[in-house]
């Protein structure tokens, strides 16, 4: 009696979806605190967003950046969004961080234009 023999083959992995890098937190960059220096992050090369595909991470190829530029820029978007940027840069004496300040001042309250 024949057996049927046919091979089965493991089914394609789903297209990868973009996160946010772990190693950078999405920066794509790394500052030394005490020396000034930068540099890109090895696991992203300084894109900021890897793809994510059967548990594990990777670089986006050079020559990805064309058909996922959309959905990267939506990405940074929300980040940034999260860190506190609503889209339009504020004066200095707008900006909290700059409270009791020289440059928390506003020039023009006293009438100065």
């Amino acid at each position: 009696m024949r057996q049927d023999l046919t091979i089965k083959s493991k089914p394609a992995s789903p297209k990868p979806s973009i996160v946010r890098c772990a190693s950078c937190d999405g920066f794509g960059w790394f500052e030394d605190d005490f020396g000034g220096e930068s540099a890109y992050c090895d696991w992203c090369a300084g894109v900021g967003y890897v793809y994510h595909r059967d548990g594990r991470d990777s670089a986006i190829p050079k020559a990805d950046y064309e058909a996922v530029a959309e959905e990267l820029e939506g990405l940074e978007q929300k980040r940034l969004r999260e860190l506190g940027y609503q889209g339009a840069a504020k004066k200095p004496w707008q900006q909290q961080i700059r409270k009791d300040t020289q440059l928390g001042r506003n020039p023009y309250a006293d009438g100065d234009t």
